[in-house]
């Protein structure tokens, strides 16, 4: 049987927090400003770049009036923040693995071009028949509604999510969409409060995973 998987990106295939601080500390670096961590990074990142911009400001006490402007400076830089970002283990091979029987898409809240950027520079980009980003006219994540309209693009087929954080979880549930929950990327929250059908540490496991979901259905 062939299913229909979309994934999250940042945390899930991808490990982007190193180059989504460098954009971050440039901009805060062009503004006087102290940086911010990797581990702030970590925690800042699932929500779109509106959310993310919010929290590097409260995070050095800047005020509402610069959300605009540092916005406009993110954006400026993140289509070529994509050299330190690094696939999480087994991701590529899972993928092959998994695209020879069933059809594959993005629904993310990274803004499209630079999702599409990162996927290309990591030569990603084949593997996917629908990519969603963040700016899409559906609306943000947990919001279902891009999720959705992946899941349609690709077609008929039992659906799956896989992603990492507390918002894919939500998305997932707000969608009545098995999820399936990547436990190494950039949750907040421990794996047993979290809403998921199946929880994996390891791309190696994910395509087994997907045909014992499949068998069982």
């Amino acid at each position: 049987m062939t299913a229909r998987i979309v994934f999250d990106l940042d945390g899930t295939l991808i490990d982007s927090a190193p180059d989504i601080q460098g954009v971050a500390n440039a901009v805060l670096q062009d503004m006087g400003v102290e940086p911010i961590s990797l581990n702030d990074t970590r925690n800042f990142i699932g929500e779109g770049i509106h959310v993310l911009v919010s929290k590097v400001r409260a995070a050095r006490d800047i005020s509402d009036s610069a959300q605009e402007p540092m916005l406009d400076a993110f954006i400026a830089r993140y289509d070529e923040a994509v050299t330190l970002t690094v696939l999480y283990p087994g991701v590529r091979d899972a993928l092959e693995t998994l695209v020879h029987s069933h059809r594959l898409g993005i629904c993310t809240n990274k803004l499209y071009r630079p999702c599409v950027a990162v996927l290309k520079h990591l030569e990603l980009d084949g593997f996917f028949g629908s990519v969603w980003g963040g700016d899409n006219p559906l609306g943000r994540k947990p919001d279902p509604s891009a999720l959705l309209a992946a899941f349609e693009a690709l077609g008929d087929g039992p659906p799956i999510y896989v992603g990492d954080s507390e918002v894919d979880a939500e998305t997932a549930r707000r969608a009545s969409i098995p999820f399936f929950l990547f436990t190494e990327g950039y949750r907040k929250q421990s794996v047993d409060t979290m809403h998921h059908d199946v929880a994996f540490g390891n791309f190696e496991d994910l395509p087994e995973l997907v045909e014992t979901h499949i068998r069982q259905l």
